[in-house]
């Protein structure tokens, strides 16, 4: 087999992939290249086919897989890109871990979540069922430590366990509204320093909403006695909420009611937390693999090739597909429920670039609508493809105990298809705009590695300029004094409409194109809601409501300058701010 021509990766990509990627002998000397990688990565999850189709299909899989990654058409979450091929690799990057209100619990929950993270997943945690801080502790005749202090042992682990030695760990924690603790819980990162390995998350129901609607009080509920022991005003709980969003950019929300709606397979029991970046709901001890398909990689000749993005759709849902048979995961709770439900999560990333390529401002109806249309296709074909490999291989062992079968659908391979993750480095590896996130910035400056910096320019800024036939050496100078475009009044009105940054499109915006894509995912949608710097609780109040309003199942918000350790940042002549910016924000395990 020729090997292909050496990929066009930029300089932080490659500095990734050598430093995360690929493979090490020994002595810590890099032996593969990224050729070699999608060659791996291609070979180990086509060896999945042997079961269903012999040599012949595993030839054409491998191939088509290849073909896929190594054209940055297609890229799995990184496990998979890590693990893949590799003896006893595991290769899903979401699990949920639960958490009951006893001490073997709490701590087998710490080593569970230790083993998950050494193989490059990351966990999610309900802490609603453990007692309030200073309930009673009858075997000890001792006062509780609530929810908020045991999250401290797991956050100190998290630390010690570097996830095999190439990545930091990722968690989400999450605890209900009505819970005694709920307001220490949405202050737990008041100080920046604690709790940096957790995103937070309040999980609120219809009725918290409509009662902060009407400045109505609701119930602090004990979990461990299931009584009544107080009562908050929902709307100063959800002020306080936005106002830590604001200042930490911690807690979100998860909105439970919609996030259970959207259960495949209620009587297996409710959804009740998720993955660290809140894409993926997942019951107790599931995992979940993804993979996105890059729509940069699908315009040609100033359109969307359909037939192409059809195409990567059911090679996507085959590929994770077969992620789940040859991953091997480190508990065997985590490999019955997995395999019993074969959750898989296809999405996207690159929708800027492609927005751009297309001439369609990321802040226009036109966008909003095409973003829908684009996730519409992908999910109808996505269940489709499941449908077919359900007739293949058979549906998921747990078919005929979920709604999909209750309310008359075929049999399917999976019981979720899709996902939008956030594609942290993914898509920097693929070159592509992050997840459905607008550009960051035109000119910006992005830490990586432990602290490497990068500065960088959008390739279709430059593009655009020799297409009008303008200098680069005199427009990037004034770009790079603010990151933006938009400003300046005398670059031609058609490329400044191209790129709206993030503090450029509106709040509403944003959660609107959250929403575009959510009503056609079966899972959630990772989308953070960018912040400028002088964005007030009201901006976050307006996002939360709206976010619920259109039925999404959780929301983030980020404050730009709130936290220090930010992945992006604007040029430093922009503003005062030293400290980086991350488009996803919070802790990314894809």
């Amino acid at each position: 087999m020729t090997s292909a021509p050496p990929l066009p990766f930029r300089r932080i990509a490659l500095r990734v992939l050598e430093e995360r990627y690929l493979r090490r002998d020994p002595a810590g000397n890099v032996v593969e290249t990224p050729d070699e990688l999608f060659r791996r990565v291609a070979r180990g999850v086509a060896a999945a086919e042997a079961r269903y189709g012999g040599a012949e299909a595993v030839a054409r899989q491998t191939e088509a897989f290849y073909e896929a990654m190594s054209s940055l058409k297609f890229l799995p979450n990184t496990p998979t890109l890590m693990n893949a091929d590799i003896p006893q690799g595991q290769l899903a990057a979401c699990f949920v871990i639960p958490i009951l209100d006893d001490m073997r619990s709490i701590l087998e929950g710490v080593r569970d979540m230790a083993l998950v993270h050494q193989t490059g997943g990351g966990t999610g945690f309900s802490f609603t069922h453990l007692r309030p801080k200073g309930d009673q502790v009858r075997s000890t005749g001792r006062v509780a430590t609530g929810p908020v202090g045991f999250m401290r042992i797991y956050d100190t682990t998290t630390d010690v366990v570097k996830q095999g030695g190439r990545r930091r760990g990722a968690n989400m924690g999450i605890l209900n509204a009505d819970h005694p603790d709920i307001l220490e819980f949405i202050t737990a990162k008041a100080d920046l320093k604690s709790f940096t390995n957790f995103n937070l998350s309040v999980a609120v129901t219809d009725d918290f909403m409509e009662k902060v609607e009407k400045d109505e009080t609701y119930p602090l509920i004990n979990p461990r006695t299931g009584r009544e022991v107080g009562r908050l005003r929902a709307r100063e709980v959800f002020e306080l909420c936005c106002r830590y969003a604001l200042e930490t950019g911690d807690p979100g929300l998860i909105f439970l009611d919609a996030m259970e709606r959207a259960n495949p397979t209620p009587e297996l029991g409710p959804m009740e937390a998720t993955n660290p970046c809140g894409e993926q709901p997942l019951l107790p001890y599931e995992s979940c693999n993804l993979g996105s398909i890059n729509l940069s990689q699908v315009v040609a000749d100033g359109a969307i090739d359909w037939q192409e993005l059809d195409r990567l759709t059911a090679l996507g849902v085959n590929f994770l597909d077969d992620v789940i048979d040859q991953s091997h995961y480190p508990l065997e709770q985590i490999t019955a429920i997995t395999r019993a439900n074969r959750k898989i999560g296809l999405g996207v990333m690159g929708l800027a670039d492609l927005l751009i390529k297309l001439n369609i401002p990321y802040d226009s109806p036109e966008a909003l609508e095409l973003g829908g249309k684009i996730m519409a296709r992908i999910q109808v074909l996505a269940v489709a493809q499941s449908e077919l490999l359900a007739k293949e291989r058979g549906p998921f062992p747990n078919f005929y105990r979920s709604r999909w079968h209750e309310e008359g659908h075929p049999p399917r391979r999976n019981a979720t298809v899709t996902t939008v993750a956030p594609t942290g480095t993914i898509s920097l590896i693929a070159g592509a705009s992050s997840g459905i996130e607008p550009l960051f910035a035109v000119v910006y400056r992005r830490r990586a590695l432990e602290g490497e910096e990068f500065d960088e320019i959008h390739p279709l800024f430059l593009q655009k300029l020799r297409e009008y036939g303008l200098k680069e050496e005199e427009w990037i100078p004034k770009v790079l004094a603010s990151g933006r475009v938009r400003p300046l009044q005398n670059l031609p009105e058609d490329i400044r409409r191209l790129f709206p940054t993030t503090f450029e499109v509106s709040v509403e915006y944003q959660v609107k194109m959250q929403a575009a894509f959510q009503r056609h995912v079966e899972n959630a949608v990772s989308k953070t809601i960018n912040l400028a710097p002088d964005a007030t609780m009201e901006d976050v109040a307006q996002a939360f409501r709206l976010a619920y309003k259109l039925g999404l199942k959780g929301i983030t918000v980020y404050r730009y300058g709130s936290k220090a350790g930010q992945v992006l940042s604007l040029p430093p002549e922009t503003l005062t701010l030293s400290h980086e910016f991350s488009e996803e924000c919070r802790l990314c395990s894809v």
